[in-house]
């Protein structure tokens, strides 16, 4: 994504006025070069004049039209007017200036989002038509230069930002196949405790005598456990297959990649664990107040509890990354008709200067939001109307 895609983005009422803007700008340079050069009117100044208003408008990202369709009637058009002059032996006094700039601002957009293929082919067609332009000049000479490493430039920049793009894409591909295994090891783990306490249970009532009502407590304690144990398999199948489908596990010989099978079985941090996470945060960095429901870790399954932990401790590594100022954080875990709710928010304002292995590219928060999408929840991250930063996470129960 661009810089001034990004920008957009988060000024969406700005896009209406950066359209209006890029037009005129563009219109403008059309029309001054055809008032102050065109003293004679002829079929050629009109057929340039044509082509100059008919690329500048293509150029301008209007939201009905497709940008391939205006990439390549630009393209078509701008090629045609300069075939013609040229072949018919008609070099006027001309600049090229505005029909020049709507064509790289046409490159830079085709190479961005066009398909590789048809950036390949459409991307060099526009490239070429820019430095085709001065051809039409009695002079080409004066405008050649410039307008073929303006060409040159534009177009290395905006490949150059493709392949960041792609890059940013693969790593947050990669981070979401991370977070899923993760989940899967805790669910597995998850799923292997309950098993052993079904053993466990099934062995002493085997070998051991007991009366009616403590046969049905454990009868219940074994059902309660494979419930829960055939909740976290089903979620760890549906993982795994959505891996799968993902094609982001494949080892390139068709294997299964391995899994928290072979993982040995480890204890799940949960919510018991929050309060020495938030301790240990405490020391180091801005007090930390956390705030748990009454009677919440009773009720609360293991694997939801896990992933509540893990974003607790995700977005407190973020505030020490990205909040210097900040005086307090607050934690808090509750029940809402749709789960649970997981807030982390913090007051501070300025992000702390941290070395660039320190900032760890961002994709804390995309972990995060995996995780919760994971479990068929949700989280959102953001600045707080009272300042400060705010992340919420809603995990169904």
């Amino acid at each position: 994504m661009s810089p001034l895609d990004s920008r957009l983005r988060t000024h969406p009422h700005a896009a209406p006025w950066f359209r209006l803007l890029l037009t005129l700008t563009l219109l403008a340079l059309v029309t001054i070069e055809g008032v102050v050069l065109a003293r004679s009117p002829s079929l050629p100044h009109a057929a340039l004049w044509t082509s100059g208003i008919l690329v500048c408008l293509s150029a301008v990202p209007w939201p009905a039209v497709p940008l391939l369709t205006r990439a390549w009637f630009a393209a078509a058009v701008s090629w045609t007017v300069t075939l013609l002059l040229v072949l018919g032996h008609h070099p006027l006094v001309v600049w090229g200036g505005g029909e020049a700039v709507a064509l790289l601002v046409l490159l830079t957009q085709v190479v961005l989002h066009a398909p590789a293929r048809t950036a390949a082919v459409l991307g060099p067609l526009l490239g070429l038509g820019c430095m085709a332009v001065p051809a039409r000049d009695t002079d080409p000479g004066r405008f050649t230069l410039l307008f073929s490493v303006l060409a040159v430039v534009v177009g290395a920049y905006s490949i150059l930002l493709r392949l960041q793009a792609t890059q940013r894409v693969l790593d947050l591909r990669a981070v979401r196949t991370a977070e899923r295994l993760e989940l899967a090891r805790e669910l597995h783990d998850l799923v292997a405790h309950h098993v052993t306490g079904i053993v466990v249970e099934a062995r002493a009532a085997r070998f051991t005598q007991v009366s009616a009502e403590r046969a049905a407590e454990t009868f219940g304690r074994i059902e309660t456990a494979g419930d829960e144990a055939l909740g976290s398999m089903r979620r760890l199948v549906k993982i795994l297959r959505d891996n799968d489908n993902d094609n982001d596990n494949d080892d390139g010989n068709g294997s299964t990649p391995a899994t928290a099978t072979s993982t040995p079985t480890t204890p799940v941090a949960g919510l018991a664990d929050l309060r020495g996470l938030t301790e240990r945060f405490s020391r180091t960095g801005p007090p930390v107040g956390l705030s748990i429901e009454n009677g919440l870790e009773d009720r609360l399954p293991a694997h939801v509890a896990a992933t509540a932990h893990r974003i607790v401790l995700e977005a407190l590594t973020n505030t020490a990354k990205h909040a210097a100022t900040a005086t307090a954080v607050r934690v808090t875990l509750r029940t809402v008709p749709a789960g649970l709710e997981v807030r982390v928010a913090d007051d501070g304002g300025h992000p702390a200067r941290l070395s660039e292995k320190a900032r760890g590219g961002g994709y804390g928060l995309a972990g995060m939001t995996e995780r919760a999408e994971a479990l068929g929840g949700h989280l959102t991250a953001g600045p707080s109307p009272e300042g400060g930063w705010v992340v919420t996470a809603v995990l169904p129960l």
